[in-house]
């Protein structure tokens, strides 16, 4: 019989936990990206720094519009935002093994197919201050009612080490 008292993440026996991360280039994904950095320094996790990507709503607002190689430019610019705020954060030796995935989609659906199997996803808050930053954003909502694993969010309050 398994011991509940002790911590333990359920993951393959040749895998280490997974924590995945939503990072967007925001000061509020970075400070989530820094959270969960040191969760995984932590924990001896592996940490996947998810980012998503979507047309604009007025592309192609006008109609059908043939394919142009555009969705290449918008998964690169979603590419180096991943790329940037993790070398800002983890800087260039991270303690952990680090992950990323650029996928095309919701961030809120993006992050939720990441976070399957994992140990933990995280994400930032975008307080909007005064009664309105008591709220939670429509991603970190989301994700907090449909994850198959535990959520933190990462307010602007919460206290992470740099």
């Amino acid at each position: 019989m398994p011991d509940d008292s002790e911590d333990s993440v359920a993951v393959h026996p040749d895998q280490k936990p997974r924590i995945v991360v939503g990072v967007d280039g925001s000061e509020s994904s970075k400070r989530a990206l820094r959270w969960a950095l040191r969760q995984a320094e932590t924990t001896g996790s592996t940490l996947e720094a998810v980012t998503a990507w979507e047309f604009p709503q007025m592309y192609g607002s006008l109609g059908w519009m043939p394919p142009t190689g555009a969705e290449a430019d918008f998964e690169r610019v979603a590419g180096e935002i991943v790329a940037d705020a993790l070398e800002e954060t983890a800087g260039p030796d991270p303690q952990v093994e680090i992950l990323t995935k650029v996928a095309y989609g919701s961030p809120a659906g993006v992050l939720l197919e990441a976070a399957d199997g994992a140990s933990l996803l995280v994400v930032g808050n975008r307080g909007h201050g005064g009664f309105a930053g008591a709220l939670l954003g429509s991603v970190s909502q989301h994700c907090t009612q449909h994850a198959t694993c535990p959520v933190v969010i990462v307010r602007p309050t919460t206290e992470v080490p740099e």
